[in-house]
């Protein structure tokens, strides 16, 4: 596309609502945010535990910068695999109880790293219809056959394996959708992978550290129902280390492969693989984003550590994002623009047109209150929101604040 051209399709975009600008964020993450030199009570970051800024993550990652320096310096297979990135693997894999793990830069890498790397043109891989565009980004570039079923439609799954000839079949599903933030159905989709002998990809970037996790992180937590789907063994006792269940789990069901994002709920950066051994060796060997890259700065490392020990012990966390999301609820009634079901801390506000979308953000806006407008093609035509979402930094003030803002724009 010429420059001329590229000037025609950007007022085009521009016209139709689409145009996206990037704001400049001044100061930590947070509840209250400084961004384009105005303060904001925002609702618009992942940063769903209020980790973002912690002074203790923080801390880990200057003291680890002050012993070993910040960059890595060479790829994980040269010289740059550092003793603390190769702990953190080891903390991970124990965190969601897997046998192994494996770090990447950003779950984007991980997505197209993973797909790639498990098969070619002569497989096929089935996605849900609201993935993320890494895991549809991931299955065309391996070159095998793309089949995408409607939303959480099991039965249109089902029909697909049922058909399909390939000789490697790979089940990818979110299990926090990103912008409707409802769940995959985990237990039905791993007994699919099992009838029809495919691996199953569970991307649970919006999910780790947060949904119904009481200690680790989100395949933990979902292990429960996922095991009595497959008959594994009993549901534990809230007592049981859910950890020990997680590794019966992936024990039993080696085909199942999960990756959850770092820059989210535990706030750092970076992504990780978690599997079998097996599984983890290939990677290392044939995951290419993994591969040709330098290696993330082991600094954080150390602060992903620091984090998951807040993830774990700090329950409060949760606790107080579920409490807010019931008030969210409580409070929209009588809007015009009803909340789409979910009981994650993703709680979309359908608007529906891309237009009437962004004039809400920015009567919001306008009252020192930052949400993003999500237009397509990030959500199918006639379904663009605003996408709140809630951290536990929020207190039950700042959604009262949000509410009577809304209250206002649809009454005012």
């Amino acid at each position: 596309m010429l420059p001329t051209q590229l000037q025609s399709a950007l007022a085009a975009l521009d016209a139709q609502g689409l145009l996206r600008r990037r704001r400049v964020l001044d100061g930590t993450q947070g509840a209250r945010v400084r961004v384009d030199g105005r303060e904001y009570l925002s609702f618009s970051s992942n940063d769903y535990l209020g980790l973002a800024g912690h002074p203790a993550i923080a801390e880990a990652a200057c003291q680890a910068a002050g012993e070993v320096g910040v960059g890595a310096g060479a790829a994980h297979l040269l010289s740059g695999h550092h003793r603390l990135h190769h702990d953190l693997e080891r903390e991970l894999a124990a965190f969601v109880g897997t046998p192994a793990a494996l770090l990447f830069s950003t779950g984007y890498m991980a997505n197209l790293g993973v797909i790639q790397a498990l098969l070619d043109r002569h497989g096929e891989v089935f996605e849900d219809r609201l993935n993320h565009a890494s895991l549809v980004d991931a299955a065309l570039l391996s070159r095998a056959k793309l089949s995408r079923y409607p939303h959480l439609d099991l039965a249109a799954l089902e029909q697909q394996l049922a058909g399909s000839r390939a000789q490697v079949k790979l089940i990818a599903s979110d299990t926090v959708f990103s912008m409707d933030g409802d769940l995959a159905p985990v237990a039905e989709l791993l007994a699919l992978a099992e009838r029809y002998d495919a691996w199953l990809y569970l991307d649970d970037a919006h999910g780790f550290g947060v949904v119904r996790s009481e200690r680790h992180g989100g395949l933990a937590a979902q292990a429960n129902s996922v095991a009595q789907a497959s008959r594994l063994h009993s549901a534990p006792d809230a007592g049981e280390d859910a950890c020990a269940t997680g590794a019966s789990l992936f024990h039993a069901n080696p085909s199942l492969i999960y990756m959850a994002t770092l820059g989210k709920a535990a706030g750092v950066s970076g992504a990780f693989v978690a599997g079998s051994a097996e599984l983890i060796e290939w990677l290392v060997n044939k995951a290419r984003t993994y591969i040709y890259t330098t290696a993330q700065p082991p600094l954080l490392a150390a602060a992903v550590s620091a984090s998951l020990k807040l993830v774990a012990h700090e329950t409060w966390r949760r606790e107080r994002l579920h409490e807010l999301i019931a008030r969210l609820k409580a409070g929209v009634v009588g809007l015009p623009w009803p909340l789409m079901l979910s009981d994650t801390p993703i709680q979309p506000l359908l608007v529906g047109d891309q237009h009437a979308a962004l004039a809400l953000a920015s009567g919001l806006k306008q009252r020192g209150i930052l949400i993003p407008a999500i237009r397509p093609p990030t959500v199918p035509q006639g379904s663009a929101r605003l996408r709140i979402s809630l951290s536990a930094a929020h207190t039950a003030a700042d959604v009262d604040e949000l509410l009577a803002a809304l209250h206002g724009l649809a009454h005012g």
